[in-house]
């Protein structure tokens, strides 16, 4: 009896991991893909519970679910421009030749 039930955990844990896979794999948004992959981490932690590897669960539910996503988002947040930053900083690249002459002095 607890032999079938154990077998449909395993296969519904599986079904979950491929969905959840499939879901991050089709998503095309970043901060959507970091959720998805954090549910995605969160099943496999699942998975591996039910196949009796505890430690590795909870080595997948810090990694996996916590750690993983967070550093996803941070790097997002951190590369998307707000819209009010314009562009590169004055005198800079891309200022229109108005920058700093050859000799690193800004023009008079």
């Amino acid at each position: 009896m607890t032999r079938t039930l154990t077998d449909v955990l395993v296969a519904v844990a599986l079904l979950l991991v491929a969905a959840a896979a499939t879901a991050a794999v089709l998503n095309r948004d970043p901060v959507r893909q970091a959720l998805v992959l954090s549910f995605l981490g969160l099943s496999l932690a699942l998975l591996f519970t039910f196949l009796q590897a505890p430690d590795v669960a909870l080595s997948q539910l810090a990694v996996g679910s916590a750690v993983t996503p967070l550093m996803i988002l941070l790097t997002v947040r951190k590369v998307r421009r707000r819209p009010g930053d314009g562009g590169p900083p004055e005198g800079g690249a891309g200022d229109g030749g108005r920058g700093a002459g050859r000799d690193g002095r800004p023009p008079r």
